[in-house]
């Protein structure tokens, strides 16, 4: 298939722990949308969090992606190289005054809705409050929180549908420099999308509702709008979604043949049958085509 100089996709793992059945589907999702669009795919080691992050893990997931025939383009990418872009991002946004220091605590902020009368809903994030907002501190010891927009923001996922979130309703203004002065996921993620010219991103769907956050702040750093899609990401038998955490074993590469065909079968492509990766991979391409494109 000819090369698309438009479509690059990507796949971004944390290297806390070796890659599993999970983490493969979403990655064979997204290389396999990227080669039906004859794009590239690019990966990217998000070890930005040193303390979670090991080296060992990062060469375990490059070799058991190889393993799977998943071959990237161009170099590899690593986050904790990557500091300046994230420092000229906070500087852009501290100067269309996006920013403020806040030190509340986790205590605080729950004492603040409640008194608001606020009701967790099961598996729901804490909204901010806002109390350090009227403040508007740009310096001093805290982390950092960006201004939302108190406008929706929309976007079509491509396999969700129509998305629509109000973040100053539902989850307030987020913090994108930590108090110890990690770069916070959102903010790294957005950034090295943009500088990695990346057009187009499929991954699981617990993340969808973090999207509107990032497409926020592309709108406020004036960076492209990307294209979304969101797979429904691999449950275990207790309905927790698959992962390190969760105790989910690692992939191993004499398994590479079945470890695909489950994958296939989770992301909708049912049984393929094929003698070798390669040849798995090519049709595996062509009923993603089939189905998506």
């Amino acid at each position: 298939m000819a090369r698309s100089t438009r479509y690059k996709g990507r796949f971004a793992p944390s290297p806390t722990g070796p890659l599993h059945l999970g983490s493969l589907c979403t990655a064979l999702a997204s290389w396999l949308d990227a080669r039906a669009h004859g794009g590239q795919w690019l990966l990217r080691i998000e070890d930005i969090d040193r303390e979670r992050c090991d080296v060992s893990h990062a060469q375990s997931i490059i070799e058991s992606l190889q393993a799977h025939g998943l071959e990237h383009d161009g170099p590899i990418g690593w986050q904790s190289r990557r500091g300046l872009r994230y420092r000229n991002a906070l500087a852009r946004l501290h100067g269309q005054q996006l920013l403020y220091r806040c030190n509340c605590s986790r205590k605080r902020i729950e004492m603040q809705l409640l008194e608001a009368g606020w009701q967790a809903l099961p598996g729901a994030e804490r909204p901010y409050p806002g109390f350090c907002r009227s403040l508007m501190r740009s310096s001093g010891a805290g982390a950092l929180r960006f201004i939302v927009p108190d406008q929706a923001v929309r976007f079509q996922d491509r396999f969700a549908g129509l998305q629509s979130s109000c973040l100053s309703r539902s989850l307030g203004d987020f913090v994108v420099l930590r108090a110890d002065g990690l770069n916070s996921y959102h903010l790294a993620v957005v950034v090295d999308d943009e500088a990695d010219g990346v057009t187009d991103v499929v991954r699981g769907d617990d993340l969808l509702e973090s999207t509107a956050r990032q497409i926020a702040l592309q709108d406020a750093l004036g960076y492209r709008r990307l294209r979304y899609g969101h797979i429904p990401v691999l449950k275990d038998a207790e309905g927790q979604k698959l992962s390190k955490q969760q105790g989910a074993l690692p992939l191993r590469a004499e398994q590479a043949p079945s470890n695909l065909q489950a994958a296939a079968r989770h992301i909708g492509l049912g049984q393929l049958q094929a003698g070798s990766i390669p040849a798995f991979l090519e049709q595996a391409i062509e009923a993603w085509a089939q189905r998506w494109l």
